[in-house]
């Protein structure tokens, strides 16, 4: 026996019974299409909104809050991620996070629609809200990126306000690690960035990724975070991926881009998720002395998370369900 479809390739036409209705092979071909579309997507699973860490399951709700009433994704993500960079306890994001080593606090952030419009800051101080002035960057100049002053000029002329965002705990930090000089990026672990995917009720994907970065980094060091396609891309045929951890592994391999152009050669999100470590472990011998964890999302609510080593935690809001889930990992 042979299959609908190439009966009606080999047809050229179908004769529709009783009414006496014919229709061209593309024509049918296009409904068979259709139909296979809407049976794979699973409208139980859209809205969702993924994002890595156990910060996230708070920014999770502050995003479902706006797709719970049919708001779009790129609202989402804003607000989601806002909500760790205003929580002193969150010491890898916004206000509150860990120094470089001359004690400065300097954030890095992005943001992208489904259109591919993006916006990004980095190296930026004194402003709480990162990513905010990212959507900024990407809705008022004809710019992807802005850098450190020159950040921080355009935010205060889009109404932010200058805050000092060294909180007394971590100056103690700074202070201790200032009198141990144990400086060892290698074995760091405060990077933990958040990176947010969401898709909306209109099955629109946008991402945001926002952090801190490296804790006594040099001054004027950036990693993978505001760098669209390596912390966070966003494809809307497609999907999205984001990334945490060494963000000098992930610009390497341009992470997030690598997994979405994974998933558009018809990986699943988790999938793409595992190649993109296997990427890193294959290229950079000293993968056992650092993490780094994926988080991917596509147009059909499907997810993916994947890290090196064991310890990485997703947030995941689906189904009116917010949890915490501990990634699989390669160690």
């Amino acid at each position: 026996m042979i299959d609908r479809r190439e009966f009606l390739k080999n047809t050229g036409l179908v004769t529709l019974g009783t009414i006496g209705l014919t229709k061209s092979v593309s024509a049918l071909i296009q409904e068979e299409t259709a139909d296979t579309a809407k049976t794979n997507l699973d409208e139980e699973l859209i809205p969702v909104v993924i994002s890595t860490w156990k910060h996230g399951i708070p920014a999770n709700e502050a995003a479902w809050k706006v797709l719970a009433v049919n708001g779009k994704a790129l609202d989402a993500v804003e607000q989601g991620v806002r909500v760790p960079e205003a929580d002193p306890n969150v010491q890898s994001v916004g206000y509150g996070g860990l120094p470089d080593r001359d004690g400065y606090v300097t954030l890095d952030a992005c943001i992208m629609d489904e259109k591919g419009n993006c916006g990004s800051v980095a190296c930026i101080q004194n402003i709480k809200h990162p990513i905010s002035v990212a959507r900024l960057v990407m809705e008022k100049t004809p710019h992807i990126m802005l850098v450190g002053d020159g950040a921080l000029k355009f935010a205060l002329a889009n109404g932010f306000k200058k805050e000092n965002l060294l909180t007394k705990e971590a100056k103690e930090k700074w202070l201790k690690w200032k009198k141990e000089s144990n400086y060892n990026p290698k074995k760091s672990n405060e990077h933990d960035t958040i990176g947010m995917l969401a898709i909306d009720k209109a099955c629109n994907i946008s991402g945001a990724c926002t952090t801190s970065g490296l804790a006594w980094k040099y001054h004027g060091r950036v990693g993978d975070s505001p760098i669209i396609g390596a912390g966070m891309y966003i494809d809307n045929e497609v999907g999205g991926a984001a990334a945490t951890g060494k963000g000098e592994a992930v610009i390497k391999i341009a992470g997030s881009f690598l997994i979405v152009e994974l998933m558009r050669n018809g990986k699943s999100p988790q999938e793409a998720c595992e190649l993109a470590i296997e990427r890193i472990i294959k290229n950079q011998s000293d993968y056992k002395d650092f993490q780094v964890g994926f988080i991917a999302l596509d147009k059909k609510g499907r997810y993916g998370a994947y890290s090196i080593n064991n310890g990485f935690q997703f947030a995941l809001y689906r189904n009116k369900q917010n949890q915490l889930l501990d990634s699989k990992s390669f160690l």
